[in-house]
C-alpha cells in the first residue's frame, strides 16, 4: 500500500490491519509528501514483488466481484484491460467526457480499446521498463498504448464499478487533470508519428 500524503486516516487503518494480521505480507510505504498518482503507481511497481501488477484504488470504487473477475484473467495476456459495462452513480457529463477521451486516444494511437482509465493488470516488469511520464489520470492511456506499440498482447473484460463524485481539489475535473490529459494525448500522437517515420527509414 502506498500512502501518497493521504489525510483521511487510511494509513492508520492499514497499520492497524498489519498489526492484527502479521502473518500476511502487507507492506506500507509512505511518501515523504504528495508525489502524485503516476509517481506512486510506478514507484509501487519497483517496491512490489511478483510477476503481475495492478493498482487498486483506496476509495473502494470496485466491488470484490470486479476484482475477482479481473484477477481471474491473469496470465491470459500481457495486459488485462477492464472496461465498464455499467457504472453506478456516474453523472452524464462525466460519462460523455470519458467517452470523448477514449475516442481521442484511439484516433491518435490507431488502436481500438474500449476504455483506458480502468486499472489494468500489467506485467510488473513492463511498468518498471516502460513507466509513463504523465502526471495525472492520463498515465494509464500512455502506458497501455506504449505497451501495445511494443507488441504486448491484451485482453479486454467487462466490469462493474461504483462512482463517487468528488469535489474541490479531489475532483477529476480540474485544470491540472486537463493539462495532464492534453500532455498524454500529445505524447501518444508524437509517438505514433515517430513510429511511422522510423518504420520508413
Amino acid at each position: 500500500m502506498v500512502d501518497d500524503g493521504c489525510t483521511d486516516g487510511t494509513a492508520g487503518v492499514v497499520e492497524q490491519y498489519m498489526s492484527s494480521h502479521a502473518e500476511l505480507p502487507v507492506r506500507l510505504h509512505k511518501n515523504p509528501r504528495n508525489l502524485g498518482l503516476t509517481r506512486s503507481f510506478v514507484d509501487g511497481a519497483f517496491l512490489g514483488r511478483g510477476i503481475h501488477y495492478r493498482m487498486v484504488s483506496g476509495d473502494n470504487p470496485e466491488p470484490k466481484e470486479t476484482l475477482k473477475a479481473v484477477f481471474g484473467k491473469i496470465g491470459e495476456a500481457d495486459i488485462i484491460i477492464p472496461y465498464f459495462d455499467r457504472v453506478s452513480g456516474k453523472p452524464v457529463l462525466r460519462m460523455a467526457l470519458s467517452n470523448l477521451y477514449t475516442v481521442l486516444v484511439n484516433r491518435l494511437s490507431g488502436y481500438r480499446i474500449r476504455y483506458y482509465n480502468g486499472c489494468a493488470v500489467h506485467l510488473r516488469y513492463n511498468v518498471m521498463r516502460w513507466g509513463p511520464y504523465s502526471l495525472g489520470f492520463g498515465f494509464q492511456a500512455e502506458l497501455i498504448t506504449r505497451l501495445l506499440d511494443e507488441g504486448a498482447s491484451y485482453l479486454e473484460i467487462p466490469i462493474h464499478a461504483n462512482h463517487t463524485e468528488k469535489s474541490g481539489q479531489n475532483s477529476a475535473i480540474n485544470f491540472g487533470n486537463f493539462l495532464s490529459v492534453g500532455h498524454t494525448l500529445l505524447e501518444i500522437f508524437l509517438r505514433r508519428i515517430r513510429k511511422r517515420v522510423f518504420q520508413k527509414i
